[in-house]
């Protein structure tokens, strides 16, 4: 079957105090619509409690084809077995990542809403870059907002996948995939969505479809 041009990337809440719990809304979220990642973002928690989610969870991603990225840590992604590491501006830089996780896994980029960021990450062997935020958002103190019109510009020239990230929701999800995203990057939009998690997933790839077909 041939890969989605656009794909689900979802993002943990920034506290996961029940592991149980959220492992069990996980499993049926993942098991909803297609995803291609879930990105472990515990922002300030402690390596125990880091270490602790992702051993929860990546076997619960991983056994479904799901890709478990670690945000921030690349040190802590290696040695729990991620299969990658996404780093920010202020956070280890992308030659150091890249050293600490090897070859075989994959170092995403934050570039906010700039090209030159995103080349910069390109030609230095990032595996995907990410812009946002596209929308306000709760889950993080976003400084940028990013135009969709980078995403389409940036299929045009690029080869490296981008990630659209910042406050998208299944009402916006369509736009940003016909603008060229490869990935939509969700936590809230999918955890908080009103009839759960599942019928999230299920209702953002509804909308990337939808998105997908528009592309020129």
């Amino acid at each position: 079957m041939a890969v989605p041009l656009c794909r689900l990337y979802l993002i943990t809440p920034p506290r996961l105090d029940d592991l149980a719990a959220f492992g069990y809304v996980l499993a049926h979220a993942l098991d909803a619509g297609d995803v291609a990642a879930l990105q472990i973002r515990l922002k300030e928690a402690p390596d125990e409690v880091i270490a602790a989610a992702v051993d929860a969870l990546i076997p619960i991603a991983q056994a479904r084809g799901v890709a478990v990225i670690l945000n921030d840590r690349p040190d802590l992604a290696a040695r729990l077995g991620c299969d990658g590491v996404h780093v920010g501006q202020d956070d280890a830089p992308l030659a150091e990542a890249r050293r600490t996780v090897g070859p075989d896994r994959m170092v995403g980029v934050t570039c906010h809403d700039s090209l030159h960021l995103a080349m910069e990450a390109a030609e230095g062997g990032a595996d995907y870059v990410a812009f946002g935020a596209f929308f306000p958002t709760t889950t993080k103190d976003a400084a940028t907002r990013a135009d969709p019109e980078l995403l389409t510009g940036w299929q045009a020239d690029v080869v490296v996948p981008c990630v659209a990230i910042g406050g998208i929701t299944v009402a916006t999800a369509a736009g940003l995939a016909a603008a060229g995203a490869d990935f939509l990057a969700v936590s809230a939009g999918v955890w908080t969505y009103g009839e759960g998690p599942a019928a999230a997933v299920a209702a953002f790839n509804a909308e990337i479809a939808k998105g997908v077909a528009q592309r020129a």
